[in-house]
């Protein structure tokens, strides 16, 4: 049976990150897609110009709106923008069960904020209700108020921390290390698993973290244990990113190709 998706995330209206790249996504890994929209953004791929939260109440209604009518097999959660939406977010997960993923996204490719400072806290209490969090280093570094990690033994000691503050599993990324390889670390109550890929070079890698987390929440929702979850979205990234110049969006950071797969198929 196809899985049902539910994203909650703010919107991009540039189709590289966010809710419009969660959605490609779901879809290219065989889920069937639905939203809750946190923020509304003014942005493209040279940067953010402006953004606007939704409403509190308005979110809120989204998430039960869907609970009541729709079967949900798994939420990805991404940019929630301060923390009242935190919480109301929090308050909405409360009684479902099914796995959460959640990428804390906290600043934009080009540096901008998308977290207000002051709700880290609410962020770091949300935590424990994820089965799993995906952070970069500097989310993770910003998360545990210490320093960036720049290399693997300090990437370790910083996954590990961050289990402590509550989630089931954390996929640390390390692609903002320094080398030919861009690895990621898992680690869960019971074991540590690098997972390893080429670095690709390009510019175009606008929307990874929410491509990423979305696809395994995807392949969380259809059944698979986290481990292969992992490794399934992680292949599908790379190949998403390798495909990313065949693009051609804007003139900054690009996005990388969802639909991959289907141009490769029909050609």
């Amino acid at each position: 049976m196809t899985p049902n998706i539910l994203t909650i995330a703010g919107s991009d209206p540039s189709g590289g990150a966010g809710i419009q790249a969660d959605i490609k996504a779901i879809s290219a890994n065989g889920g069937y897609a639905m939203s809750v929209i946190t923020a509304l953004t003014a942005q493209n791929t040279r940067g953010v110009q402006a953004v606007s939260l939704c409403s509190t109440g308005l979110i809120a209604i989204q998430m039960a709106s869907l609970r009541d009518d729709i079967r949900i097999d798994a939420i990805k959660i991404g940019m929630l923008g301060d923390a009242a939406i935190i919480e109301t977010v929090a308050e909405g997960l409360a009684g479902l069960d099914c796995p959460v993923v959640l990428d804390p996204v906290m600043v934009a490719k080009g540096g901008d904020r998308l977290l207000a400072a002051a709700a880290v806290t609410a962020l770091r209490n949300l935590l424990p209700r994820a089965d799993l969090i995906t952070p970069n280093l500097p989310e993770a570094a910003d998360l545990l108020g210490c320093a960036e990690a720049t290399t693997l033994e300090e990437m370790r000691e910083q996954a590990h921390a961050l289990r402590a503050l509550g989630p089931r599993a954390v996929l640390l990324k390390g692609g903002h290390l320094q080398g030919e390889q861009s690895p990621d670390l898992l680690v869960t109550a019971r074991d540590e698993v690098w997972l390893n890929a080429p670095r690709i070079a390009t510019r175009n890698t606008h929307g990874t973290g929410c491509t990423l987390s979305s696809a395994l929440a995807t392949w969380l929702g259809a059944g698979l244990p986290l481990p292969d979850a992992t490794c399934r979205a992680k292949a599908y990234l790379s190949a998403a990113i390798a495909g990313a110049d065949r693009l051609s969006v804007g003139s900054g950071h690009g996005p990388v190709h969802h639909f991959h797969a289907i141009q490769e198929a029909g050609q």
